[in-house]
């Protein structure tokens, strides 16, 4: 195995139910140093996993394991944490229970404070999802964050992306074969419909009219959509990617004890110096909810990347010039 597993035990969830016998896996890269001041955080996008985060840093790169104690922490629901597919009756499947982003981080906090030995976080950053964990990090932890970047992210959920995420749902969903989550075999046509929505909102139209799909080893727009359609079918279970689905649907940082669904009182709880860095042609998270967002927030930057990839602009290997500016941006928060 190449991570850790960090036993949570019985989880008491803000939705009032409770998770059993819950537990975080994650893997470390790197050593703690005697300050204790060098702790990146990577939370895990949405279709993410810890050995997909390692695309994000290196040796030589601004997150470096030489230099930095990096801690890439797989999200409830992913099918490493745990997940509708590896919990036991009677939470299997599609009576695994709601998981909020919030019941994430309290449950990273844990994992950092009791297991790891952390005090406190020089950089919590991440894509799409994982990039609202950092604002829900800051927010939900404000003395023990000191500097987060969310890049392709929001801190809550606006409206049309529900209605792009009910769509996807949707699309799974209409299988017959999906027997409200307990199916007896994998829901394949609903997968490969709930992939090909999702690839038109992925990039964005110019990258489309562009055919920059080639770029990326792709003939067709066909081909890019049947690459689409195996990796959902090959690598991902429906139960999980729904649960997923239903966390970022509800992610608010405001939700909790602490701001009681006040959006701009949790804004403005963010001590950590901030850089949003949205894509200019993201579908998901548009650059506009972050400007809105940074006026809030005390100490933040926001630095919109013009990239006709969209949302994919951040997947590394797509679009060098927004890796680099990536670099630049970690490179002044960790070393300021």
């Amino acid at each position: 195995m190449d991570y850790d597993k960090f036993e949570l035990g019985d989880v008491s969830l803000l939705s009032g139910e409770v998770l059993n016998s819950a537990f975080l896996i994650y893997k470390t890269y790197g050593k703690l140093n005697s300050s204790k001041d060098n702790v990146v955080v990577l939370p895990t996008f949405y279709t993410g996993s810890h050995q997909r985060n390692e695309g994000f840093f290196g040796r030589g790169r601004a997150i470096d394991p030489d230099k930095h104690f990096i801690i890439s922490i797989n999200i409830f629901g992913n099918g490493l944490s745990s997940s509708p597919s590896n919990s036991r009756a009677p939470q299997d499947g599609p009576r695994f229970p709601h998981i909020s982003l919030w019941d994430n981080i309290a449950c990273q906090y844990r994992l950092l404070t009791e297991q790891l030995g952390v005090e406190k976080i020089a950089l919590v950053t991440g894509w799409s999802m994982a990039g609202c964990q950092a604002y829900q990090w800051a927010a939900q932890y404000p003395n023990f964050v000191n500097a987060i970047l969310p890049f392709c992210a929001s801190a809550k959920t606006s409206p049309h992306n529900f209605v792009f995420l009910e769509g996807v749902r949707s699309a799974l969903c209409a299988d017959q074969s999906w027997n409200q989550g307990d199916y007896i075999s994998p829901p394949t046509r609903g997968l490969k419909a709930f992939a090909r929505v999702y690839a038109g909102w992925a990039f964005s139209q110019t990258f489309y009219r562009e055919s920059l799909f080639k770029e990326i080893g792709y003939q067709t727009l066909e081909d890019l959509l049947v690459d689409w359609e195996n990796d959902h079918v090959e690598n991902w279970d429906a139960n999980n990617l729904l649960c997923k689905l239903a966390t970022w649907q509800t992610s608010d940082i405001s939700i909790g004890p602490l701001y009681n669904g006040d959006i701009g009182m949790a804004l403005q709880g963010i001590k950590a110096k901030t850089i949003l860095m949205p894509c200019t042609h993201d579908l998901y998270f548009p650059p506009e909810d972050n400007a809105i967002e940074a006026k809030s927030i005390s100490n933040a930057d926001f630095r919109p990347f013009n990239s006709p990839w969209g949302h994919c602009a951040a997947n590394p290997g797509n679009d060098p010039e927004f890796t680099a500016a990536l670099e630049q941006s970690i490179n002044e928060l960790l070393e300021s």
